[in-house]
């Protein structure tokens, strides 16, 4: 069934799940989601031009249909039979934080010599892998996948669908730790990748500074391995730029590389780092690697700064854990502001570990002098302090409409969950 799936899709390279992105000789798989069952579509797609509908539901097998026991089982399986006939490398990267930012970093350093994808968004699930692989073409040179995990197990099979050739882990801190049963859940789950790289003979680079990385390679007997510190001598932060953005000079041998990013948070650097070591390694030469990640602007609220008629705003609020909160409000610590506002959501996905570890966050908060601090989401109602609480963003919303910031920095961090990119409409 695979090969005959397989060769329909060689004709157009392109797969959907959503019946409205049909093109002509797609292949539309129905898959079902929480709130919609993709078979009721599979009419609709081969109406909008597919070549084919893959489906698991008998009640809709009709002309241009197949039938499968499960559609992305299905899914999955045909993007490991591409992958397996791809001369594409494929370069994985996982972490608790940064995977995006250095995914993005890598597919512009990287594009400056090969033919280069990578995936788009955070697509990086057991559906959106299968998706970024089967977007590759055979003309692609190199394939940057992003995985995330949320249980045990989930990078691995992951890995067996993508069968990197290359990865990097961006470091390990505490995300998603219902999900794991811990930290060492998360430490365990995130070295699947190395387990995996290991077993195929595949690279492995990472930054020589991270001792938790370290103890995983160690762990994992990887022998195939390339620390940054190939190419990075040594890394100076200038602390002296007035802007919040990262600059900094990496020193390798002789040289001395000056790098002006537009990331917002000296905690971007291994992100920096790992497209520069990775860079170097495949040979794309020094002054295109400065251009690529000079060049790079975040977006989709990772990191971005926004200048509001009234404010400045530090949009961070794609998501956050405890480890990466923490970064942010050390960062934004040390930036000098006559007014400082931190507007926090609550992190989800911690568990047992939610009271302590948001407790923790606001401790932190207190004990650096802030103008304001406000914050959103259950995750913080038994938390005692001078700040202000709001149990909805609906609530935060109305409270800074009717007491609105004027000429103040503003971080604002929170899981995906809370939405709080939509408190910008009144910042």
């Amino acid at each position: 069934m695979i090969e005959y799936i397989y060769k329909l899709f060689t004709d157009s390279f392109h797969v959907t799940i959503d019946s409205r992105n049909v093109k002509a000789g797609s292949i539309f798989f129905a898959l079902k989601g929480e709130k919609n069952d993709g078979n009721a579509f599979a009419a609709n797609a081969l109406m909008n031009g597919a070549a084919l509908a893959v489906i698991d539901n008998p009640n809709y097998l009709t002309d241009g249909c197949v039938l499968v026991d499960n559609s992305l089982h299905a899914l999955q399986k045909l993007a490991n039979y591409h992958r397996q006939r791809l001369s594409t490398k494929i370069f994985a990267i996982t972490g608790s934080n940064g995977k995006t930012t250095t995914k993005e970093l890598l597919y512009a350093v990287l594009s400056k010599k090969y033919i280069t994808r990578a995936t788009i968004g955070n697509l990086n699930n057991h559906i959106g892998v299968p998706l970024t692989l089967l977007s590759i073409t055979p003309e692609v040179e190199f394939a940057i996948v992003e995985m995330g995990a949320n249980h045990p197990g989930d990078i691995d099979e992951l890995c067996r669908i993508a069968e990197p050739d290359f990865g990097l882990i961006t470091n390990i801190g505490k995300a998603h730790l219902g999900g794991f049963g811990g930290f060492e859940g998360v430490k365990n789950t995130k070295g699947e990748l190395y387990k995996f790289l290991v077993l195929k003979n595949g690279t492995i680079f990472y930054n020589h500074k991270n001792p938790i990385l370290f103890d995983l390679l160690n762990r994992h007997k990887a022998q195939n391995i390339i620390p940054y510190s190939n190419y990075v001598d040594d890394c100076i932060i200038d602390e002296s730029n007035t802007n919040p953005f990262l600059s900094l000079t990496i020193k390798e041998k002789e040289n001395k590389v000056a790098i002006q990013t537009n990331l917002v948070g000296n905690y971007n650097i291994e992100n920096v780092l790992a497209a520069y070591a990775v860079g170097r390694h495949f040979g794309v030469d020094i002054n295109s690697i400065i251009d690529a990640i000079g060049k790079y602007v975040p977006s989709n609220n990772r990191s971005q700064l926004i200048k509001t008629q009234s404010n400045t705003v530090i949009m961070d609020a794609y998501n956050a854990n405890p480890t990466s909160m923490e970064q942010a409000l050390k960062n934004f610590g040390k930036l000098i502001s006559p007014a400082k506002v931190v507007i926090l959501g609550e992190m989800l996905e911690l568990g047992e570990y939610s009271a302590d570890e948001h407790k923790k966050i606001v401790d932190l908060a207190s004990s650096m002098n802030f103008d304001k601090i406000i914050l959103v989401g259950k995750g913080f109602a038994n938390i005692n302090g001078n700040f202000h609480y709001f149990d909805s963003l609906l609530e935060c919303v109305d409270y800074l409409r009717h007491n609105p910031l004027i000429n103040a920095t503003v971080l604002v961090k929170g899981s995906r969950g809370v939405k709080l990119e939509q408190v910008i409409q009144v910042l």
